[in-house]
């Protein structure tokens, strides 16, 4: 697994692959267009690009009022402001009026970590998962990113995508299935599952190497679908494991976790440990440094897994 393009990178990429013969496609950003990657979208489509300041609920509604207009609109913010500054809008302009707005959450997650708590996104999948009407997705490589953006420029609903701000390891290969809603299933094991989405599949991916080294053959879930949630194929895969673990660069308040729980609770009470980010002002760091520090790393997985077998 080799680290190349970021996510964000790639959702440029496809968008001006797209707006030469999509003259209705718009791309709206909020002081933003270097740190989501959009300025090559910019220079390249500039009668397609809406630049709004830092105003990140004047995103929000002027990209709810282009999409009424019959534009195909993607808004990209930093995730930590426009999941929480411009949440009224989101909930009102674009998921109960069902516009066709993609709102894209950038540097989600930690991402800034040295930034500090005003900068992290820790609070995003609960908040839009709890709009109704709102898809949520966090992809975990360049391929799945392709593929998302690629199916979400067929559809006409809202959705909500955060992206990570460093370069993603490769999990996926160009000619990837992808079905959009179908968590990937990246390895099968029969002791452990291990269920993780955006940024922390590699890190699960890496837990589970290390698993095995110790004789757990653990398998990985990639649910980059938060809503709607996958809850077929994690049952399938949870139903003979010892042991499920969901890992996530979230609170510990309604993100994947709590979503893994309420599926497993409902249908197949199973043990399960939640790996996530503690309810308190995280401290200030680089994203690894952070990971290693509140055990989302590699070895911070693996090293919980082996504690919660005993």
């Amino acid at each position: 697994m080799s680290a190349s393009k970021s996510n964000r990178q790639v959702i440029c990429e496809v968008l001006m692959e797209q707006a030469s013969g999509n003259p209705d496609l718009c791309v709206v950003c909020s002081d933003s267009r270097g740190s989501a990657s959009l300025a090559p979208f910019a220079s390249a489509y500039p009668g397609q690009f809406v630049e709004v300041g830092i105003a990140e609920q004047n995103l929000v509604g002027i990209s709810a009022g282009l999409a009424a207009g019959g534009m195909k609109v993607f808004a990209a913010s930093p995730a930590s402001f426009v999941s929480t500054r411009s949440y009224e809008q989101a909930k009102v302009d674009v998921a109960y009026a069902q516009t066709d707005v993609k709102l894209i959450g950038i540097s989600g997650g930690i991402s800034y970590g040295a930034l500090g708590m005003t900068h992290h996104s820790t609070q995003d999948f609960a908040a839009m998962t709890a709009l109704s009407g709102m898809r949520v997705y966090c992809p975990s490589d360049q391929y799945q990113t392709r593929k998302l953006i690629e199916a979400l420029l067929d559809d006409d609903k809202p959705a909500y995508i955060r992206v990570s701000r460093s370069a993603s390891k490769d999990l996926y290969s160009p000619e990837m299935d992808f079905t959009l809603n179908q968590a990937n299933i990246l390895k099968t094991g029969k002791d452990v599952l291990l269920v993780a989405c955006g940024e922390m599949t590699s890190k699960a991916c890496e837990a589970a190497a290390l698993l095995g080294e110790a004789g757990i053959d653990a398998g990985v879930l990639d649910m980059y679908c938060l809503k709607p949630f996958d809850e077929k194929t994690l049952l399938e895969l949870a139903r003979d494991v010892k042991l499920v673990v969901s890992v996530e660069e979230h609170s510990q308040y309604g993100g994947l976790g709590s979503q893994v729980a309420q599926s497993l609770c409902h249908h197949d009470p199973k043990r399960l440990v939640e790996l996530n980010l503690p309810d308190e002002h995280l401290i200030s760091g680089s994203a690894s440094e952070m990971y290693a520090y509140y055990g989302l790393d590699g070895q911070g997985i693996a090293r919980s897994v082996l504690e919660a077998l005993g």
